[in-house]
């Protein structure tokens, strides 16, 4: 097993070892494989799925990273306009602009984490929908390669009983 192939290039691989098989004598639309290739490969497609599952976790992992920053950002904006409305107190005549000022910044960094938590969850949202999409896929396409294939044996088992009956 190749740890490098993505689910896409093993399905791609099954798929051309289906499509490059025999055709079995009197049925054009049926094939011999070989079922050890074919156990490998969604052996190796099963094996994959955990890695796909790895990086949606990155995925979050890194959200959370995002929001975390985005919350130092802000306490840290925040303090400075808390230092920066402390030291303007101190004069008289400018209290009420430092005021102003100060809340300003605080609607400010509060609009700005909005938007970096709504970036980073839409973001989130688009690489599980894509994770989720491309999981469901693979295991579509190994549910229908696994019931071609049962259909298929079951075929050739069903021949071979009546070929020995013969």
């Amino acid at each position: 097993m190749n740890e490098n192939r993505t689910s896409e290039d093993i399905l791609s691989a099954l798929y051309d070892l289906v499509q490059d098989a025999r055709a079995v004598p009197l049925a054009a639309d049926k094939c011999i494989v070989e079922r050890d290739k074919v156990l490998d490969l969604l052996d190796e497609i099963i094996a994959g799925l955990p890695e796909e599952l790895k990086k949606a976790r990155a995925v979050v992992e890194s959200r959370n990273e995002l929001i975390g920053q985005a919350r130092r950002e802000a306490e840290g904006i925040i303090k400075t306009a808390q230092e920066k409305a402390d030291e303007m107190i101190k004069q008289e005549n400018i209290y009420q602009e430092a005021t102003r000022v100060c809340q300003d910044m605080v609607l400010q960094t509060q609009n700005r984490v909005a938007e970096i938590r709504k970036a980073s969850n839409d973001y989130m949202e688009d690489a599980l929908r894509r994770t989720e999409e491309a999981i469901a896929l693979s295991l579509e396409d190994v549910r229908d390669t696994r019931a071609k294939f049962r259909a298929l044996v079951e075929s050739q088992e069903k021949k071979s009983a009546q070929n020995t009956d013969i």
